[in-house]
């Protein structure tokens, strides 16, 4: 799928992201979608944050720079189909959201989606150096970002994945085994689906394995979705037919 197409559905592309000024703020996502049901509008959120304050933020500019950071990560708007097969999904399984935002937000933000490579490569209780992460964003460019902007973008990483219980520890990070539910394997299957894949390539996809789990794992989950009708699921041998019910790609 080209890169516009893709735009269209949702998914950001560049260098540059949303992590370079904060984290994923799975709380404030979690606690901006729990106040509003599944017909609220992006007019609605900026009502909401802004004028209202149910975030809780201390001033007007930074209420201001709230909303736009949700904005740039999760679009919040139900015209944005990634968003809105999100918002669909999001009440079905609580453990599900730290997830569900990070797959979102590693699909709107390039420089997350870059540090996938790096934690994907990690065994189970692996030291993950902030170093590691500031060596892997300047390897390209090693005069891009100035050492005090590394330092901001791998704590502002390193957080969210934290967020997402792939990594845990505070000043010290290891890599954990994160608690996937079937919403994150429909959802992870969704996004390959949107990039034009099918079949086992669903699952080969960076989006099932950047999930950490084994290739069984994720086909149970799978066929848990698939009870659930977030997914039409059949697996018979090598053959795997995946279908997505409810949802209709545009046209290219």
């Amino acid at each position: 799928m080209n890169q516009d197409y893709l735009t269209q559905l949702g998914f950001k592309f560049g260098k540059n992201g949303a992590h370079s000024a904060r984290s994923m703020m799975i709380e404030e996502i979690q606690h901006l979608l729990l106040s509003r049901d599944k017909t609220a509008t992006k007019d609605d959120y900026e009502n909401d944050i802004i004028n209202f304050n149910i975030l809780h933020k201390p001033t007007e500019k930074s209420r201001q720079l709230t909303y736009r950071h949700l904005v740039d990560l999760y679009a919040l708007d139900r015209n944005v189909l990634l968003f809105d097969v999100l918002r669909n999904w999001w009440d079905l399984k609580e453990e599900a959201q730290p997830i569900l935002a990070l797959q979102l937000a590693i699909a709107r933000d390039p420089l997350l989606r870059s540090s996938a490579a790096v934690i994907r490569q990690l065994e189970p209780g692996e030291y993950l150096a902030r170093e590691t992460i500031e060596a892997f964003l300047a390897k390209d460019d090693p005069g891009r970002f100035s050492a005090a902007s590394l330092k901001s973008f791998s704590q502002n990483i390193n957080g969210t994945w934290t967020q997402a219980g792939f990594l845990s520890g505070k000043a010290k990070k290891f890599k954990e085994i994160p608690k996937v539910c079937f919403v994150n394997v429909a959802y992870a299957l969704f996004l390959a689906h949107c990039q034009g894949l099918s079949g086992q390539r669903l699952f080969d996809s960076f989006w099932c394995q950047m999930l950490c789990q084994e290739m069984d794992t994720l086909y149970d989950l799978a066929y848990m979705a698939s009870l659930r009708g977030l997914i039409k699921y059949k697996h018979a041998g090598d053959v795997i037919e995946i279908s997505f019910p409810d949802l209709e790609l545009p046209e290219v």
